[in-house]
C-alpha cells in the first residue's frame, strides 16, 4: 500500500514547515489528489492518521479534494473529462496521438493550518476501553 509512504512524506514535509514556522500543533492539512494519481482516499486518510502519531500533526484533520482528470486534443479544440478508466481518445475527432492531459495527476499539499506559540498540555479523550 503506497498510501502509507505518501502519508509519511506529507507528514514529514508539513512537520518540517510547521516547526520552522514555530507551530506547536497542526490542526488541518488540505490536499489535492488527482483522479489518475493512483491514490485511494480512504486508505490515505487511514495512513495519515497513523503517520501523524507522535508528531505535531497528531489529531490533525486531513481534507482531501479530488481533482477530475481532463484532457485536450491538439488536433481540434476539444477538451473532455477523462474519467476512470481513462478515455484518452478525443471524443470530437477520435484521435489519440496529440492528447494533452490537463489535470488528474495532482498530489499536492494545498494548505496547512497550525497553532503558533508554546505548546500547552496535551489532552485526549480516553477511549471506552480505557475508562
Amino acid at each position: 500500500m503506497h498510501e502509507m509512504s505518501i502519508a509519511m512524506a506529507v507528514v514529514g514535509q508539513v512537520e518540517e514547515a510547521a516547526r520552522a514556522g514555530g507551530a506547536h500543533a497542526v490542526t488541518s492539512v488540505r490536499l489535492h489528489v488527482g483522479e489518475l494519481a493512483g491514490v485511494v482516499p480512504d486508505a490515505l486518510a487511514f495512513c495519515f492518521e497513523l503517520a501523524c502519531a507522535g508528531t505535531v500533526l497528531e489529531g490533525a484533520e486531513l481534507i482531501i479534494e479530488s481533482v477530475a482528470a481532463r484532457a485536450r486534443c491538439g488536433t481540434c479544440p476539444g477538451t473532455w473529462a477523462v474519467g476512470m478508466p481513462p478515455e484518452l481518445c478525443c471524443p470530437a475527432c477520435g484521435r489519440a496521438t496529440d492528447v494533452e492531459l490537463l489535470s488528474g495527476r495532482e498530489l499536492e499539499i494545498l494548505s496547512v493550518r497550525w497553532e503558533d506559540g508554546p505548546a500547552g498540555p496535551r489532552t485526549r479523550e480516553p477511549i471506552p476501553e480505557e475508562a
